[in-house]
């Protein structure tokens, strides 16, 4: 219990904890799935998106199961620690999240199609939880890699919020912001529940669905 009173604080620069200047752990080369890299750099003409919508688990198979996917892998996200481990991750003193990132083909899916997959897969209104996983590093985010995707992703969450709100839900807490630096979890997080099928699934929704076509796909 020493460090449950940080669950559902975000500590500031000073306070996190300071992390290395290496990775501590390596990261597998493929995905076990789709059998692509893990890391990039990616092929030309893909597009990287970032989603954090609890458990990374559950959260990384909704999206490599997704049509035009190319990869995925987990990690920590919009935090202050460098190349935290997934213990340090867990204390709340480092301020990451529970990432996913995806990779896909734009010529196959789009990033409007991502947004909606990640608004329906978890209640984005909880806060510092996301159903019985209580804490930091669990709180719904969308990390941006272009002004296009800030704008579509801004717009999502509008259209979103009106149709929760018609529902009885109260608002929205997803933090939109341009993405920062992204460090790949452990080899044993990376496709967990490809290695581990009944292993544990935090991932549910709200059960009302996002509305299609919220904002205009690229191209």
């Amino acid at each position: 219990m020493l460090f449950s009173r940080h669950k559902n604080h975000l500590p500031t620069a000073e306070e996190a904890l300071k992390g290395r200047p290496e990775p501590a752990f390596s990261v597998p080369d493929r995905h076990t799935v789709l059998g692509n890299p893990l890391t990039g750099p990616y092929p030309d003409g893909l597009v990287v998106a970032d989603f954090g919508l609890g458990c990374f688990w559950g959260a990384e198979r909704k999206f490599w199961q997704a049509p035009g996917v190319w990869t995925t892998l987990v990690g920590y996200q919009g935090g202050h620690t460098e190349n935290p481990t997934y213990e340090e991750v867990c204390s709340g003193l480092t301020g990451h999240t529970e990432a996913v990132r995806v990779v896909f083909d734009p010529s196959i899916t789009s990033y409007g199609a991502l947004l909606k997959l990640f608004w329906e897969s978890h209640d984005p209104t909880q806060g510092f939880r996301q159903g019985n996983d209580v804490g930091t590093q669990y709180r719904s985010t969308i990390h941006t890699h272009s002004a296009e995707q800030q704008a579509e992703a801004e717009s999502s969450r509008a259209a979103y919020q009106s149709v929760l709100t018609g529902s009885g839900y109260g608002d929205i807490t997803t933090e939109i912001l341009p993405a920062g630096p992204f460090y790949p979890a452990e080899a044993y997080h990376q496709q967990y529940l490809d290695k581990n099928p009944a292993g544990y699934c935090g991932i549910g929704g709200t059960g009302v669905s996002c509305p299609i076509g919220v904002a205009p796909a690229d191209g």
